[in-house]
C-alpha cells in the first residue's frame, strides 16, 4: 500500500485510493471495525499502520497540490509588455477637491488650519460673537437646537472664538467644517461647508481685507477676479461687507466679511485698543459650484456615481 501511494501521480487517483482505504467499506476501515476480536499486539500493529497510511496520504496530497500549483504558475506567466486592463477607479469628490485647493491658497498666505466641534454651546456659537440672547440677529439663522441647550453649529465662526481664546493675538488662522441650518433648495442645504479666515494683529485695516480677498479668489479661480463690495450687517464685524465676484457677465454673491467687532475681541480677552483685524467666511460648496460649472448644490450629496464620473473631477 505504501508503494502504491508513492507511485500515484494525480490528486484524482489519490482520492480514489483514499476512499478504497478509509471509505465506508475501505480496507483499513474493515480492519479497524474488527479490532475488538484481536489481541493487544495485533491492535497496536493496525493502529501504527493506520497512522502511517494517513500521514502518507497527507504528504502525498501536499506534494501533488504543490505540483499542480507550480504547473499553473508556469502556464500563467504575466506578460509585462501587455497593456493593463481598464479598471474602475475612484475619484476625488468635487467638494474635497475644492477644499484642498482653497486650503492650499490660504496656507500659502500663512494662515493656519483650526477645527472645532460640530455641536456647539451657546457661548461660542452666539454670545461670544456679539449675539447675546434675544439679539435679533439670532433670527437670521434657522438653528437646530438640542435638548441640552447646545446647537448644531450654524457657522464656523465659533472656531475663531476658540482659537482666539486659546492663542490670543496676534493670530492668523482659517477654519473649515460642516455647518447646519434649516434650509434646503437648489442653492442651500441643511448641512453645508464653510471656510472662515481670521487675521488679528496691530494696524490691520479694511484695505488689507479687500486686498487679501481679491488675491485669494484670483489664486483659486486661476485668473484675475473683479470684486464688488456692498455694505452689510453681521453682529461680529464692524464695518461689515458682502463681496460679489464678476463671473462672465454676472455678479455672484460670494462671501461675507468685515473688521472684527471690538466686543468680540473683548470676549476673547484681546484688547481692541491694541489689536484690530478682519474676518471673512464663505461656503466652499459655492466655490466648487462656480469654478466647475455646477447648477444644483444638492447634487453634491446624492451619491450618484454616474454624475461623479461625468463631472470632470
Amino acid at each position: 500500500m505504501k508503494d502504491k501511494i508513492k507511485k500515484i501521480s494525480s490528486l484524482e487517483d489519490l482520492q480514489v485510493l483514499y476512499a478504497e482505504t478509509f471509505g465506508k467499506n475501505g480496507t483499513m476501515t474493515q480492519k479497524l471495525k474488527n479490532m475488538a476480536n484481536l489481541s493487544n499486539e495485533e491492535r497496536a500493529v493496525i493502529n501504527t499502520e493506520n497512522a502511517e497510511l494517513r500521514q502518507l496520504f497527507k504528504e502525498k496530497q501536499s506534494e501533488l497540490e504543490m505540483a499542480v500549483l507550480n504547473a499553473k504558475l508556469a502556464d500563467e506567466k504575466i506578460d509585462v509588455t501587455l497593456d493593463c486592463e481598464p479598471k474602475n477607479r475612484g475619484t476625488v469628490h468635487p467638494l474635497t477637491q475644492s477644499l484642498k485647493e482653497i486650503a492650499s491658497v490660504l496656507e500659502s498666505f500663512g494662515y493656519t488650519l483650526w477645527t472645532g466641534p460640530e455641536i456647539e454651546d451657546d457661548w461660542h456659537n452666539f454670545t461670544a460673537l456679539n449675539t447675546p440672547e434675544y439679539h435679533p440677529a439670532r433670527d437670521m439663522q434657522d438653528t437646530f437646537f438640542l435638548e441640552n441647550g447646545n446647537v448644531m453649529r450654524t457657522q464656523t465662526s465659533a472656531i475663531q472664538i476658540r482659537a482666539m481664546e486659546k492663542q490670543g493675538a496676534p493670530i492668523k488662522m482659517f477654519a473649515v467644517g460642516s455647518t447646519y441650518r434649516k434650509e434646503l433648495d437648489a442653492t442651500h442645504s441643511a448641512m453645508f461647508h464653510q471656510i472662515e479666515g481670521l487675521y488679528i494683529d496691530k494696524g490691520i485695516t479694511i484695505a488689507d481685507l479687500l486686498g487679501t480677498l481679491r488675491t485669494i479668489l484670483s489664486r483659486f479661480f486661476e485668473k484675475e477676479i473683479e470684486l464688488r463690495v456692498r455694505p452689510s450687517y453681521f453682529p461680529f464685524t464692524e464695518p461689515s461687507v458682502e463681496i460679489d465676484m464678476k463671473w462672465g457677465d454676472k455678479w455672484l454673491e460670494m462671501l461675507g466679511a468685515g473688521m472684527v467687532h471690538p466686543n468680540v475681541l473683548r470676549n476673547c480677552n484681546i484688547d481692541p485698543e491694541k489689536y484690530q483685524g478682519f474676518a471673512f467666511g464663505f461656503g466652499w460648496d459655492r466655490l466648487a459650484m462656480v469654478k466647475y460649472g455646477l447648477n444644483d448644490l444638492r447634487a453634491f450629496y446624492d451619491g450618484d456615481i454616474r454624475w461623479l464620473k461625468n463631472s470632470g473631477f
